[in-house]
């Protein structure tokens, strides 16, 4: 009888053949039997695809591929991702990482462990502190911050890093959360906090997610979001805002 996965690890990935350490994902599996992987091949035009598949044939039993026809974007590749694995797999707790491995599979299974009692939610949070490791560009840091702050102004929640692409979740509130399409292709992550307080109310939505400061998280300089985007993101938000605080409930 094989062995039930307890955490399954979304990654989407768009023209990553070169940005994906296949050492790094095959020595975590290896220490890490339990888990499973999910790629999600969000419509590369290079040869991600090859990558992947050469590493699954290193992991088959460990590692999932979903490949997409066309690029859809970050939010709707990880929602397939979650979707197929919930559909496909029995298992405990199931997040999504960024594919370049900012934040290491390692961590990620780290802040997995605050998943018990009430809390069902957790995520990192890139704060530069004595003891931890956060390189980024200054500019980037500067950008996020702000962002960071308007972002937690309009979901009245004090949450530092709505948008560090490391989060983890119990099964079934990835059910609920991940359900229905995301309005944003980028800040969905923003989505996700409006959801939860949509299902529970602000002040228990609180008391079952934690925010989890990151030892180590490296900015590999490859994102997929273009600089002009900063300029989008606003209108984004206005849209995200205006949505959910008019009617959250159409998205769960």
């Amino acid at each position: 009888m094989p062995n039930i996965p307890t955490t399954c690890i979304v990654i989407p990935c768009y023209n990553e053949e070169f940005g994906i350490s296949t050492e790094e994902y095959s020595t975590f599996l290896e220490n890490y039997k339990l888990t499973t992987i999910c790629f999600v091949n969000d419509g590369s035009t290079d040869n991600t695809i090859d990558t992947l598949q050469a590493l699954k044939q290193k992991h088959d039993d460990q590692i999932h591929i979903v490949s997409l026809n066309k690029n859809v974007g970050k939010a709707e590749a990880v929602r397939a991702g979650i979707n197929y694995c919930n559909e496909n797999f029995e298992y405990q707790n199931i997040g999504y990482l960024d594919a370049d491995l900012a934040t290491t599979l390692e961590e990620f299974m780290a802040i997995s462990n605050y998943l018990k009692d009430e809390i069902v939610f957790c995520f990192g949070s890139r704060i530069r502190k004595i003891g931890s490791t956060i390189i980024r560009e200054n500019s980037r840091f500067l950008i996020g911050r702000i962002i960071a702050t308007f972002i937690s102004n309009i979901l009245d929640l004090k949450v530092y890093d709505t948008q560090c692409g490391c989060k983890v979740f119990t099964k079934d509130i990835s059910i609920q959360l991940f359900r229905k399409p995301f309005i944003s292709k980028w800040l969905f992550d923003v989505e996700l906090f409006f959801r939860m307080i949509q299902l529970f109310g602000k002040e228990k939505a609180i008391l079952k997610m934690y925010e989890v400061p990151l030892k180590s998280w490296i900015e590999k300089g490859n994102s997929k979001v273009k600089p002009t985007y900063f300029f989008k993101l606003w209108l984004d938000l206005y849209a995200i805002n205006k949505a959910y605080k008019k009617n959250g409930a159409a998205y769960l």
